[in-house]
């Protein structure tokens, strides 16, 4: 399978002007991975045709607008694509992530589990309670977004069946190094691939910087075949090439097989009852 990630400076709140960009990046990986025949995945940042505002009036579909854009979009190029956008609700709102392909329409929608409260952002979301999980060209795929990258339970649980799990985000400049670090450490922990995407440049007044990438299931950093610039949008699209060696891998090193799940729920119910 070819896997993009679409590193891409997000315009402000603007759904309309992010909409014409998403669909030249569509339109540019399309050609690019058409020589291959192969299923080909597209991903696109956390709130993708936004930026990661917490002014969900403006922000926020009423029904499933942008998936539904992007199922059209999969359709009319012939790939899958995934992207981030916000759920309107009475109250709190959600921070989604949907995956869609060209013959099924939408496949997976995850909700964001942890919301930022360092940024407020649970004053605005409600964090979602479940995990997603969908198969693409013999590629299991979980979600995750940003901020979920930091508890590792939620990972722990995708990969017993996950082979790839991306994290789509919003991860500002500042904060790079834990990123970075947490995506390889999640990678390794888990024996599965994880692939990060991040958006980039000045966005809503928070420097991003990018560091979108592509981890094996041993930590490695796995290097792009082909990379798509678009330098008056500051876009980049990195292809790679993706296999499922996961199975074969975990074989080779079974770390999996130790864990002890059900002590460590109990060291956590022991752990409350000190408390």
């Amino acid at each position: 399978m070819k896997l993009g990630l679409a590193q891409i400076f997000v315009q402000w709140e603007n759904k309309e002007l992010n909409k014409l960009h998403v669909k030249k990046c569509v339109e540019e990986f399309s050609k690019a991975v058409s020589e291959y025949n192969e299923t080909a995945l597209l991903l696109f940042p956390e709130m993708s045709l936004t930026g990661f505002s917490m002014n969900t009036e403006n922000t926020a579909d009423l029904d499933k607008e942008t998936v539904e854009y992007c199922e059209e979009l999969s359709e009319e190029y012939g790939v899958a694509i995934g992207i981030g956008w916000v759920k309107k609700k009475e109250k709190l709102c959600e921070n989604h992530y949907s995956i869609v392909t060209p013959t099924k329409g939408e496949v997976s929608d995850y909700i964001k589990i942890h919301p930022f409260s360092y940024s407020e952002e649970n004053k605005f979301f409600k964090g979602g309670n479940k995990i997603s999980i969908c198969e693409l060209d013999n590629l299991k795929i979980g979600t995750a977004i940003c901020y979920d990258l930091r508890f590792p339970e939620i990972f722990q649980v995708m990969s017993k069946d996950a082979d790839l799990i991306i994290v789509p985000a919003n991860w500002p400049k500042k904060r790079r190094t834990h990123w970075n670090t947490l995506l390889a450490a999640r990678a390794i922990e888990n024996q599965c691939f994880l692939a990060g995407i991040n958006c980039c440049g000045l966005i809503g007044g928070i420097e991003y910087s990018g560091d979108s990438a592509l981890y094996s299931p041993m930590g490695d950093s796995v290097e792009y075949i082909d990379v798509l610039e678009d330098a008056d949008l500051n876009n980049k699209i990195f292809i790679y090439n993706i296999s499922n060696s996961v199975s074969e891998i975990r074989k080779s090193f079974p770390v999996k097989q130790d864990r002890r799940e059900d002590l460590y729920i109990e060291l956590i119910k022991e752990n409350k009852e000190c408390l």
